[in-house]
């Protein structure tokens, strides 16, 4: 879900993903909220789908005096083939997994042989002045 609170906007921007089509279902949409994807400037209506491609530029503004909420549904392109369709979600498992610490990050080895070492090792080479 997503609110957007009155007075508020978000400036006109393109995540670059022509691959996912975007749908905005309207939940509570007080009069004065729109969404601009490129030149086309709309409304949300409550209980309709609004579809987009968020590739093009997009900006939304909420001129209410009221939070603005739509559930948001992200989903393949049609014209994707499968073999697309999971090459592309190998990618964005593996991006999600890393960015939430589930696999390991391993400095290059190019950049670790240059730091100190740590532990009993760098300990070892600090008391003998040995490499």
């Amino acid at each position: 879900f997503a609110r957007q609170a009155p007075g508020s906007g978000v400036q006109p921007h393109s995540d670059g993903r022509n691959f996912i089509l975007t749908s905005h279902l309207g939940v509570k949409i007080p009069e004065g909220c729109w969404i601009k994807v490129g030149n086309e400037k709309r409304t949300w209506e409550v209980g309709k789908l609004t579809t987009l491609d968020t590739s093009f530029s997009h900006s939304t503004g909420n001129e209410s005096n009221e939070d603005r909420h739509v559930l948001i549904i992200d989903f393949w392109h049609p014209e994707l083939s499968d073999a697309e369709k999971a090459a592309l979600s190998f990618v964005y498992d593996l991006r999600n997994k890393f960015e939430s610490g589930l696999i390991p990050f391993r400095k290059p080895k190019s950049v670790a042989a240059n730091e100190e070492p740590t532990g009993l090792g760098g300990w070892w080479k600090s008391i003998t002045g040995g490499e």
